[in-house]
């Protein structure tokens, strides 16, 4: 038995730190183990895309229930197991490419010994998750690679930032309702050319994180903005994301829509808790969680208007339906059983008028606007 084995046979299944750190000894007198660790860890890497994982869902994981110290260990670890696949999704290319930023950790040996052992004892014990893509290297993926994301996408993505930055309402606001027209033609052009052509085009799945605090009212906030836009969100409350269900163009619109409304909506509580703090009241969660929660209800009715009224007076019923039904039937294959919960600790009536109000107030695209 190596010492790769027998550092991994004490260290992995076991929660006591007194077999960590024997087996951290051990790979730490012996240089020569080294090559064989990394590869073991990058067969536990490889384990968990089999298991449905995606590189940005396992480090958010490692952030949230380790430390920085294994998050950089960890994003290491999947960029170099990631050079074998030749032709990755655009989806995981992006994911890498963010991982590229990572410094990567250097320590005395025991120091990194430690690290790894925790990190791989998080790894192997990851569960089964749904999948939302083929596995990297699989048949299926090698096709030929995106030039990179169109140029509609980051034109909108462009001018939603610009939004988030300025200081003044107005800018705001125009800026905004641009990208609103931009994304919401972006995913009708779609939907008509896939009906128009009878392109094989079906849904698909994407993870967007739900990071802590007041990961409920995120929640719900990104289930407004996926219903709106025709597709449907699963909140998985135990590993912090949602998985959305639907076509890829409407997959792309929610995702930078929920970015950017969660970005007004932060801004927008911390001007009404400065505005609460100086009236004498000091800072409190529940009025986050009351302000947040509040915030979210009032954009989906506000969503969920602004789809019906459009879709209604516009010639995409039929198109729009078929890809509903596909949708659904795809989300239902995924989560055959899902359960409701109910929203706890609104109990703050000063966040939840300020919540609605900052939803009145803040800018979002139109699910479809209506064709000439």
């Amino acid at each position: 038995m190596s010492t790769v084995e027998k550092a991994l046979a004490g260290a992995l299944y076991v929660e006591d730190d007194s077999a960590l750190d024997t087996a951290a000894s051990l790979l730490a007198a012996d240089p020569a183990a080294d090559a064989e660790l990394r590869q073991r860890g990058e067969e536990f890497v490889r384990r968990a895309w089999e298991r449905g994982w995606q590189p940005a869902d396992v480090v958010r994981l490692v952030r949230r229930d380790l430390d920085e110290t294994h998050e950089r260990l960890a994003a290491e670890l999947i960029t170099g197991e990631s050079r074998r696949y030749e032709h990755p999704t655009p989806r995981w290319t992006a994911q890498l490419t963010e991982l590229a930023a990572y410094v990567p950790y250097r320590a005395d040996r025991f120091s990194y010994a430690t690290a790894v052992l925790e990190l791989y004892r998080l790894l192997v014990r990851l569960p089964s998750i749904e999948p939302v893509g083929p596995v990297p290297g699989a048949s299926a993926l090698h096709v030929a690679p995106s030039a990179g994301e169109p140029r509609m996408l980051s034109r909108i993505r462009a001018l939603l930032a610009k939004a988030e930055a300025t200081g003044y309402p107005d800018e705001a606001e125009a800026l905004t309702a641009k990208a609103q027209e931009l994304m919401a033609r972006h995913s009708v052009d779609e939907a008509l050319l896939a009906a128009r052509t009878h392109r094989p085009d079906a849904p698909a799945a994407c993870r967007i994180g739900v990071d802590a605090p007041y990961e409920t009212a995120k929640a719900i906030l990104l289930d407004a903005v996926a219903s709106a836009n025709h597709c449907r969100a699963v909140w998985n409350s135990a590993f912090g994301f949602s998985t959305v269900v639907g076509f890829e163009a409407d997959l792309e619109g929610v995702e930078l829509l929920y970015t950017s409304l969660l970005v007004q909506g932060t801004a927008a509580m911390t001007r009404a808790e400065t505005g609460q703090r100086a009236g004498g009241r000091k800072r409190t969660k529940t009025f986050r969680q009351s302000f947040l929660v509040a915030y979210a209800s009032r954009l989906g009715e506000r969503l969920a208007a602004a789809s019906g009224s459009v879709t209604a007076a516009a010639d995409l019923l039929p198109v729009l339906a078929s890809r509903d039904v596909a949708v659904t039937d795809r989300a239902d294959q995924m989560f055959p059983q899902t359960t409701s919960t109910r929203v706890r600790g609104v109990t703050d009536l000063a966040g939840w008028e300020h919540g609605t109000t900052a939803a009145d107030g803040a800018h979002m695209p139109k699910a479809h606007p209506q064709l000439p």
